[in-house]
């Protein structure tokens, strides 16, 4: 009777490993989700854009976090420069083409645990209609349950950097610069199930 017991224990806990051990899919949140650039201005300034957030999906394997995968799209009528000319101008042909080209998208194709928290996220970008691969350090903030929703949730931050005329946007360089830093931050949550 012990014996059996304790199979059905065991049993037990390796359902609960398994379960546990599953990739989660979370959904971005747009309202928590931040796609910073930042570029030299003539080298007097450091203008900064946040790319909002249309859709985006994050798969993430706790237990093999090499199988976790990323994919992201940013519509450029959300670019917000904080300056209505400026947003008005970035979109026009001399650079991002948004009437051509309306989304910036991001999808992994690697993810490189590096110890700790720290990740390294390979995955092509497309901008202005040109594919490039692109290497993101990522952090994972935080991963649990999220304390208002209580849906398992999970929070990473992310740079890069991008020279810009790579995707054919090479409008006024080398004095407005090519290099494009980027900084992210987001926030994702397991979808409700309707």
């Amino acid at each position: 009777m012990r014996a059996l017991k304790y199979l059905v224990l065991a049993g037990l806990l390796g359902a609960a490993v398994s379960v546990q051990a599953a990739p989660v899919t979370y959904k971005l949140d747009p309202n928590h989700t931040m796609v910073l650039f930042s570029w030299n201005h003539f080298g007097y300034s450091n203008p900064t854009a946040n790319l909002g957030l249309g859709e985006g999906t994050l798969v993430f394997d706790e237990q093999h976090p090499a199988n976790s995968s990323v994919e992201v799209s940013l519509p450029l009528d959300l670019l917000d420069t904080h300056v209505p000319a400026l947003d008005e101008h970035l979109k026009k042909a001399d650079f991002l083409d948004a009437g051509q080209y309306p989304l910036v998208t991001f999808k992994s194709t690697a993810v490189q645990p590096l110890g700790g928290n720290k990740f390294k996220v390979t995955g092509n970008l497309t901008v202005h209609g040109v594919t490039r691969p692109v290497v993101l350090d990522a952090t994972l903030n935080k991963l649990g349950p999220h304390p208002m929703t209580k849906a398992p949730s999970i929070g990473f931050d992310a740079t890069a950097s991008i020279k810009r005329s790579d995707f054919g946007v090479g409008g006024y360089v080398p004095n407005v610069g090519d290099e494009l830093s980027i900084r992210i931050t987001t926030e994702a949550s397991v979808p409700k199930k309707k």
